[in-house]
Order: C-alpha cells, then structure tokens, then sequence
C-alpha cells in the first residue's frame, strides 16, 4: 500500500491519498529510498495532498536516504525550477525545522536563495531560519543568491541580515550605523510567482 500512497501523492491526488489512509495505509511509509508520501507531494508543489498527510500524521522532519526532509524538498525543485512558498508555510505550520541541514551543510534557505525562490525565502526566515548561518565552504544564502544575481532574494536577505534601504531622498536611516553599511544599495525587482 506504501507504493498506492507514493502514487496518489506523486498525483497529487488527495482524494486517493484520504481512502489509502481511511484504509489503513501508513502516512509515515517510505519507499527503499526513504521516501516517504509527504516528501512527494511536497516536491512535486500538491498543497492539498501534503495538508492530508499532515492531517494523518505524516512526520514532516522524516529524512530520505540522502537527508533530505520534506520541507527541503519544497524550498526548492530542481527539475522544474520552482519551490513551492504555500507548501512550505505548511510544513512549518506542523513543526518542520527550518534549520535542518543537508549535504556540505545546506539548509532550506541556501537551497531557496539559490534557487532564486523569494517567498519561500521569507516564509522561512519569518519562521525563524538563520539568515547569516554558513555551509561548509563557508558560504551564506546571501552569497548564493548573488552568485546568480536573483536581485529581489538578495533584496529580502539583506534586510534580513539588518542592512538598511536607503531611502527615496537619498539619506540614510539613523540606525545605520548599527545596522548595516551607509552605502548599501538595494534595487527592487520583480518577484517570482509564488507557487
């Protein structure tokens, strides 16, 4: 029945995925990859079906084989180039850790920043993630959203490490001296639709 839900998640077909688990099926199950149902629906953007394994009891902090948790797995889709803001607002509605790491020390904002993915950003650095923490080639989320020049998370991560706008008259907060540089310069873009 593991391989059923892994299917309906995979689907996104939530009404499958409340008879599978009216059934008996185990929202927790993972396959031989350690993949369970949630991390799926998570990956693949299907709010519905991950509120249903939620709502089952699915564990949103459950590792696959390689470490990575649900919440990682809609921070940021590489195969199609999204993350998934809603879902991950949810997994962290039901305790997700927003400071889990996974290999050379990433965690889901790295993963979000470099995927250029601005509302999940902020959904979790409004969830408490370590915005100045650093993997282990010393690298910050900020630092990888530069590297591919995604202006509007470099924007929301440099207010959130406490640099300061500069305002429409050209002066400068009079916190700036214990915030940030004088001559931070943010440029405002347009942001990613939010999935």
């Amino acid at each position: 029945m593991t391989h059923e839900l892994i299917n309906a998640a995979r689907a996104g077909d939530h009404e499958s995925i409340r008879q599978l688990l009216k059934a008996g099926a185990n929202a927790g199950q993972a396959d031989e990859n350690g993949e369970t149902p949630l991390m799926t629906a998570a990956h693949l953007g299907h709010l519905e079906a991950v509120q249903a394994l939620i709502a089952a009891g699915a564990d949103v902090n459950a590792q696959d084989a390689n470490g990575w948790t649900a919440l990682f797995k809609a921070a940021y889709n590489h195969e199609l180039d999204c993350g998934y803001a809603l879902i991950v607002q949810a997994l962290i509605d039901a305790g997700a850790d927003v400071n889990a790491r996974i290999f050379f020390g990433i965690t889901p904002l790295m993963l979000a920043a470099g995927g250029g993915e601005a509302a999940v950003c902020e959904a979790l650095l409004n969830a408490g993630a370590e915005v100045k923490a650093v993997n282990e080639h010393g690298r910050t989320a900020l630092q990888m959203a530069k590297e591919r020049h995604y202006v509007d998370v470099i924007n929301l991560l440099y207010e959130a490490e406490g640099y300061v706008n500069e305002t429409e008259g050209g002066g400068t907060c009079a916190s700036t001296a214990a915030r940030g540089p004088s001559d931070a310069k943010v440029v405002n873009f347009m942001k990613r639709p939010m999935h």
